[in-house]
C-alpha cells in the first residue's frame, strides 16, 4: 500500500509531530511505502499561482517542484494521512494551500456535468485525519458543528474520490499528561493499522 502522509504544524517537538512519527512508523512497519511530508519543514508555499488554476478541464502545469512532486505521489497513492491541529476550526494555512494547489482540477477531480458534481480522480480510497484540539468535544460539536469533520469528510476528500474518511481528535492537548499522550499515540498507531487492514 502506498500512502501519502502530511504534517502541518510549525513547531518541531509538538504533539502533532509525535503523532505523525507514530503513524508513519506504524505504516512502514506494516509494509507500506510512505511518502511523508512535513509541510513547514519542506518550506511549502501555500499561495496558489495564477498559472496553476487552469480551468475546470484541468490545472495549469505546476512550475513549483514541490507541487509537481506532491501531485505525482498522489497519483499513485492508495491512502492518505493528514495530521494537523484545529486552528479556528480550520487546518493551518500551509495545509489549506496544499489542498488548493495539489488537489487541482484535472489532477484530483474533474467537472464535466452540468450539475457541477465532480468526478474524483484519486485512486486513494481511504484517508485518516488526525487532529489535536484544545476545545472540549461537546463545545466543538454543539457550538461550532465540528467544522473539521465537514471540511475533510464532506467537502474535500469525497470531492476527489476518497470514500472512506476516518478521523480521530485528541483533546484537550494543553495540560494533558504524559500518560494521556502515550495513550493517544497508541490510539494513533491503531488507527494507522486499521487504515492498512
Amino acid at each position: 500500500m502506498r500512502v501519502v502522509a502530511l504534517l502541518a504544524h510549525p513547531r518541531p517537538g509538538s504533539f502533532n509531530h509525535a503523532l505523525f512519527a507514530a503513524v508513519t512508523d506504524e505504516l512502514r512497519g506494516r509494509g507500506c511505502e510512505v511518502f511523508s511530508h512535513d509541510l513547514y519543514a519542506e518550506g511549502f508555499d501555500p499561495l496558489v499561482r495564477v498559472g496553476e488554476t487552469g480551468t475546470v478541464e484541468g490545472a495549469g502545469a505546476a512550475d513549483d517542484v514541490l507541487v509537481a512532486r506532491y501531485r505525482e505521489e498522489l497519483a499513485g497513492a492508495d491512502g492518505l494521512v493528514f495530521v494537523h491541529p484545529n486552528w479556528w476550526g480550520m487546518p493551518p494555512a500551509v495545509l489549506t494551500g496544499w489542498v488548493q494547489r495539489v488537489l487541482a482540477p484535472g489532477v484530483a477531480y474533474k467537472l464535466e456535468q452540468a450539475d457541477g458534481e465532480p468526478e474524483g480522480l484519486l485512486g486513494a480510497g481511504r484517508a485518516l485525519v488526525l487532529n489535536t484540539s484544545d476545545t472540549p468535544e461537546d463545545r466543538e460539536r454543539d457550538e461550532f458543528g465540528d467544522p473539521l469533520q465537514r471540511i475533510w469528510a464532506a467537502c474535500v476528500l469525497p470531492y476527489v474520490g476518497v470514500g472512506d474518511v476516518r478521523r480521530k481528535v485528541f483533546r484537550t492537548v494543553t495540560g494533558s499528561t504524559t500518560a494521556e499522550r502515550e495513550a493517544w499515540l497508541a490510539e494513533a498507531r491503531e488507527a494507522a493499522a486499521a487504515l492498512v487492514g
